[in-house]
C-alpha cells in the first residue's frame, strides 16, 4: 500500500501528515510557518521616510498592486508546492490529499506543477489547520481508512 501525504494548510501555516494504510491513523511529518501571510490587507505599504510608496511613474497603464498579504500566501503556496514536489521525486508518497481554504487552494493549486498534481486524489476546501488529528480523521473519513 502506497503512503498518503495528507496537506492541511491555510495562508499562514501547514502541516504535512502521513498515513501509511488502513487503520495505520495518521503521524505528522512537518509543519511550516509563514507569519508573514498574518499581515492584514489594510496595513499600508510605506517607503523607509513613512510616505505610502507609489507603484510606476505615474505614465501610462496602472497596473493594481498585489496586497503584502496576498502576496505572501503564493509565496508560502509556492513553499508547500515545492515541499509537495520533493516529497513525489524522493518518493517519500504515493497518494496525497490536499486540505485548505477555498482563496489558499486555488493559489496551491496554480503552484502545484502537473505530476505531482495527478498524485492528488482529493481536495477538501476547509481550513482544518485548528484540527485535532483525531478530528482531522474524522474529516477525512471519505478518503482515509484510518
Amino acid at each position: 500500500m502506497a503512503i498518503t501525504w495528507i496537506l492541511v494548510a491555510n495562508a499562514s501555516l501547514a502541516r504535512v501528515y502521513e498515513n501509511l494504510g488502513p487503520k495505520k491513523g495518521i503521524r505528522l511529518v512537518k509543519e511550516l510557518i509563514h507569519p508573514e501571510s498574518r499581515f492584514k490587507n489594510s496595513e499600508l505599504v510605506t517607503d523607509r521616510s513613512g510616505n505610502m510608496a507609489t507603484q510606476g511613474n505615474g505614465k501610462g497603464a496602472h497596473t493594481p498592486q498585489t496586497m503584502p498579504k496576498d502576496h505572501q500566501a503564493r509565496v508560502f503556496a509556492q513553499e508547500l508546492a515545492h515541499e509537495l514536489y520533493q516529497g513525489r521525486t524522493k518518493n517519500a508518497f504515493g497518494r496525497a490529499i490536499v486540505v485548505a481554504p477555498p482563496s489558499f487552494m486555488g493559489m496551491l493549486n496554480a503552484e502545484i506543477d502537473h505530476p505531482t498534481a495527478q498524485l492528488v486524489t482529493d481536495r477538501f476546501e476547509k481550513d482544518y489547520t485548528k484540527s485535532s488529528e483525531p478530528t482531522l480523521c474524522e474529516h477525512l473519513s471519505t478518503c482515509l481508512f484510518v
